[in-house]
């Protein structure tokens, strides 16, 4: 499904480092963002953070974030200070893609972005 114009944007958000790609196609972008996520998951893993009040865990930071934009779609992957990822869609308030019995979260994002079940925020 090319886009002709702007194109699509890949942004990789890796601690205060911020990096963007752009994408001729949507297979092109979801290539990069797998990519991208797979190389968050590989890196050091978070300890807890313990504030006193509250403490969180590993799986409860986001380690990572890999965005993707494009016509009519904002989604993208949360990688966790443990490692795991998850897919999301939407711009405004984010929806997790749930995951089929072995599929990836970037098979996940696949799925959700190709059958449609993007739409803008209000």
């Amino acid at each position: 499904m090319p886009h002709v114009g702007r194109g699509w944007r890949v942004t990789v958000r890796n601690g205060p480092r911020v990096t963007r790609h752009r994408a001729d196609t949507l297979d092109a972008a979801l290539e990069l963002v797998e990519r991208a996520g797979r190389d968050l998951a590989a890196g050091p893993g978070r300890d807890t953070v313990d504030l006193h009040v509250r403490s969180f865990t590993p799986q409860q930071q986001v380690a990572g974030r890999v965005e993707l934009s494009g016509p009519r779609v904002h989604a993208g992957v949360d990688v966790r200070g443990d490692g795991a990822a998850e897919a999301w869609l939407g711009r405004v308030v984010r929806r997790v893609v749930a995951q089929e019995e072995g599929e990836s979260p970037y098979a996940a994002l696949r799925r959700a972005v190709a059958s449609g079940s993007r739409r803008a925020d209000p």
